[in-house]
């Protein structure tokens, strides 16, 4: 791997003698190294069963968010493609230890969503995990979550044998109801898109600093939804988001349809441990 590594950076630029690698904990994709070589250290995500769309969109993702967004994310020095793998080369971020700085990160997400499109959706396919998925541009919200967010997770699912009997019906209900409590035409704002506790970190000055990215247009309640189905944001976070961005009033009342796309995502890449939950949201919606 060492060979991989060095080639990689060597393909970007820097011929400067390296002096570290260490490989890194965490990823569930990827695997992740620190390169640091006398000119500068480096990040790396490598892969072996991912194509180079995998890494493209990742990048592109990444600059969306800093060019359009004004938010920070690391540095992207290049893609690496060869001896059997693709990967994504980043800025090294020394992350601040502590996390109490959710207000700054509140503020970042709402400047992030007040950047808007035309239309929903987006130019190009995406992924979340290792999941594609296809965009396009649509003139109506309810009908590209349904097409391109809901639907190809229920379909999934059902070949896995994962939305049987009641699980299946209800959801489909849900599906082809979505009217029935989502907006057709809210404002079509950058989303993150994967926007988890792990999605994003503070750097030496405490400012946010957004990573893994699967953007699009959409509802911000979309996001913020996100954020709460599986905890690691503080009461700092949504206090200075709604100061920038309020909330509608009906949030509350369609939270759970947003988050019934990340739960499917979750049931479709680690099984029937995540059914109950499903079930749960589906139950609200169909009694």
């Amino acid at each position: 791997m060492e060979n991989v590594i060095r080639k990689a950076i060597k393909a970007m630029g820097d011929k400067e003698r390296i002096l570290n690698i260490k490989k890194l904990s965490g990823g569930d994709i990827n695997e992740a190294f620190y390169a640091e070589t006398e000119k500068k250290p480096y990040f790396l995500k490598l892969n072996r069963n991912v194509s180079a769309e995998f890494f493209q969109s990742e990048k592109d993702g990444l600059l969306e968010l800093q060019t359009k967004g004004g938010v920070y994310v690391p540095e992207v020095y290049g893609l690496y493609e060869g001896m059997g793998y693709n990967g994504l080369i980043l800025e090294w971020i020394e992350e601040r230890p502590e996390n109490n700085l959710q207000s700054l990160l509140g503020e970042a997400v709402a400047r992030l969503h007040g950047v808007t499109a035309e239309r929903f959706g987006y130019r190009s396919d995406t992924y979340i995990g290792e999941m594609k998925q296809e965009n396009g541009w649509w003139e109506n919200w309810v009908d590209y979550y349904r097409e391109k967010r809901l639907i190809p997770q229920l379909e999934q699912a059902a070949a896995k044998d994962l939305l049987l009997g009641k699980r299946r019906t209800g959801a489909e209900y849900i599906a082809a109801n979505l009217e029935k409590w989502i907006p057709a035409q809210p404002v079509p704002a950058l989303l993150h898109g994967d926007l988890w506790s792990g999605n994003w970190m503070s750097r030496f000055n405490g400012e946010p600093v957004f990573i893994d990215p699967s953007v699009f247009y959409g509802h911000n309640e979309m996001e913020i939804a996100f954020t709460e189905l599986f905890g690691g944001f503080s009461a700092e976070f949504y206090e200075a988001y709604s100061g920038c961005k309020p909330l509608d009033q009906e949030y509350d009342n369609r939270k759970e349809l947003y988050q019934l796309f990340y739960l499917l995502v979750h049931l479709n890449s680690f099984g029937e441990m995540y059914g109950w939950h499903v079930d749960k949201v589906i139950q609200k919606y169909t009694v």
